[in-house]
């Protein structure tokens, strides 16, 4: 009787865990995708690539939100797949911010410092807010922790955007905006690596097992 209660307590408590991270991908994946859509229009409206590139990590999160959603009721396996999806993901959101800043380079002007400046601070503070949020079940296991780093990226790039407008503003020249945006996409590429390199091993460990049961 002891052991049956036992088990069911701790069904219940891996259920109120679950829900409790439920609501906090819903509500971060709601941040985003707005901030996504009003930080790309500022982006294009002020020419600057770096606030581009910090739209598209928005654009980025919430597709790790959704795929961590998809994956919270799954098996270990099922989510160590959407972790490594996760990875792919941000990797090719870095490759789309090297174009825009390659494009940026050849075309390039200094970009509009005012937009910059309070579109990066509304994302910032969206994205401070989602880390906040994320970081009491940040350690649950590598689909959350994958989705954490993500926000905790998105951090950095804020600030990068920041610093770009800032030096934009200083130099009147294109080129802190272009700096940024190249550092806003070397940090997608480590964190895409760092997100594959710990869940492809759990993803791949499933495979196998699952081909000897076979």
């Amino acid at each position: 009787m002891d052991e049956c209660c036992s088990a069911k307590g701790h069904e219940l408590d891996q259920f109120a865990r679950r829900g409790d991270q439920r609501r906090v991908l819903r509500l971060a994946l709601a941040i985003n995708g707005t901030m996504f859509v009003v930080e790309f229009a500022a982006g294009l409206i002020a020419g600057s690539a770096a606030l581009v590139a910090d739209s598209v990590d928005m654009l980025g999160d919430a597709l790790v939100y959704m795929l961590s959603l998809f994956a919270l009721d799954r098996s270990e396996r099922s989510r160590a797949g959407a972790a490594v999806a996760k990875g792919i993901a941000i990797l090719a959101f870095g490759i789309v911010v090297v174009m825009e800043v390659g494009a940026k380079i050849v075309h390039g002007a200094p970009p509009a410092t005012g937009l910059m400046f309070t579109f990066g601070g509304l994302a910032l503070a969206a994205n401070l807010t989602c880390l906040r949020l994320l970081w009491r079940v940040r350690t649950v296991d590598v689909n959350m922790s994958s989705t954490f780093e993500c926000s905790r990226n998105d951090v950095i790039s804020n600030f990068g955007v920041l610093v770009a407008a800032s030096g934009v503003l200083a130099f009147n020249s294109a080129w802190p905006d272009i700096i940024v945006g190249l550092m806003i996409a070397t940090v997608f590429f480590r964190s895409a690596a760092n997100v594959i390199r710990k869940a492809w091993p759990q993803f791949r460990s499933g495979v196998l097992v699952r081909g000897v049961a076979e």
